[in-house]
């Protein structure tokens, strides 16, 4: 073995060694880095268009990161307070409904409808008394659901000092990815050893891939959220807020999504108050829904992510698997750059041995 391959072989696998060690460095930060990286990616035409005023590009970075500082803190700040009162006063609704009698007329609503009546019958039958249970349940579904919301709230609580440490890590991984993220992104192209047109096809994929899905997954979940918590505002549904934030998140979701949210506010709309209401709260959902998953978020996506709709589906669910929320993104990713990977290897290799054949 000559000199020139022993040298080569150090490096590499001192290379790879330094890499594993950078990556155990690294590691309790990356997600606060992933967030700051895929934020500086959704707002880099924010700053082109603000750099057009400003003319630095430090300065206008500065002004971002405070504006999408402010953005996410003082909301979660807000939320998270009306969060904890209406968890706080949850129970204690739930114990003045059972003292009030309002369970009991709950009860004589469901028992006089057809379903209501045989799902008693059947209860009755297996030694459960819907009329003693009922109020039973209610009190423990609220107990337990004040207690979670406490209890949660109490850790975030303890925890705030790692929240202020990973939301400071997100807030300076998205300046400087920001600011520098055109350097980084061309000092990565020019140490792939590929050629140009396979180096443009697999970046333009991946940039394109991320564009869409953050626009499509993102601004819907967010359009989703505000329409639905704003109907059941219209249409008195109690702990709306809750449930629009709720609501939001699952409209991440790739199965049942915001319905898992919005169809029992309906159903417990409709025994509670009014049937009225709930049909009026359904109307309004069905075409808030439909406005959004027909027109907004084909808008949003019109690049599109060049894969086929059962391989978006797969990859966004693997990624909740494999990654957590970053899953989203980072599942879209991987299979649209394998498939790019895919296409560079029927090119340049699959053909070649056609040829040679």
């Amino acid at each position: 073995m000559d000199r020139e391959r022993i040298v080569q072989l150090f490096f590499f696998g001192f290379l790879a060694v330094m890499a594993y060690e950078l990556y155990e460095l690294l590691l309790p930060f990356l997600t606060p880095l992933a967030w700051g990286i895929l934020l500086a990616f959704m707002a880099h035409p924010a700053l082109i268009e603000v750099e057009k005023y400003v003319k630095r590009r430090s300065l206008s970075t500065a002004i971002i990161s405070v504006v999408v500082g402010l953005v996410v803190v003082l909301p979660a700040i807000w939320a998270s307070g009306r969060l904890v009162v209406e968890a706080q006063t949850l129970y204690a609704q739930a114990t003045e409904m059972v003292n009030s009698g309002g369970v009991m007329k709950l009860h004589d609503r469901l028992v006089n409808t057809e379903l209501g009546a045989w799902v008693a019958k059947r209860m009755g039958e297996r030694g459960y008394k819907l009329d003693e249970e009922l109020p039973k349940l209610t009190l423990q579904a609220a107990q337990m659901t004040s207690d979670y919301v406490a209890r949660n709230a109490t850790q975030a609580a303890k925890n705030v000092l790692s929240f202020i440490i990973d939301f400071g890590i997100t807030l300076l991984a998205f300046f400087y990815m920001l600011r520098d993220g055109d350097y980084y992104y061309r000092s990565l192209r020019e140490l792939t050893p590929l050629h140009e047109d396979d180096k443009k096809a697999i970046f333009d994929t991946l940039r394109t891939t991320l564009s869409s899905v953050m626009r499509g997954l993102m601004l819907s979940a967010v359009l989703q959220g505000v329409t639905i918590g704003l109907g059941m505002l219209i249409f008195g549904v109690p702990y709306w807020l809750f449930l629009a934030i709720a609501s939001s998140a699952a409209g991440l979701m790739p199965i049942g999504g915001t319905a898992l949210v919005w169809i029992p506010a309906t159903l417990y709309l409709g025994f509670a108050s009014s049937w009225s209401a709930a049909v009026g709260l359904v109307i309004w959902c069905s075409i808030a829904l439909a406005v959004i998953d027909n027109f907004v978020k084909p808008l949003a996506m019109k690049h599109g992510t060049g894969l086929p709709t059962i391989a978006l589906f797969l990859g966004i669910l693997g990624g909740l698997e494999a990654y957590g929320p970053l899953g989203l993104f980072l599942g879209p990713a991987i299979m649209s750059v394998f498939a790019a990977l895919l296409r560079v290897y029927r090119k340049e290799y699959s053909g070649r041995r056609k040829e040679a054949a």
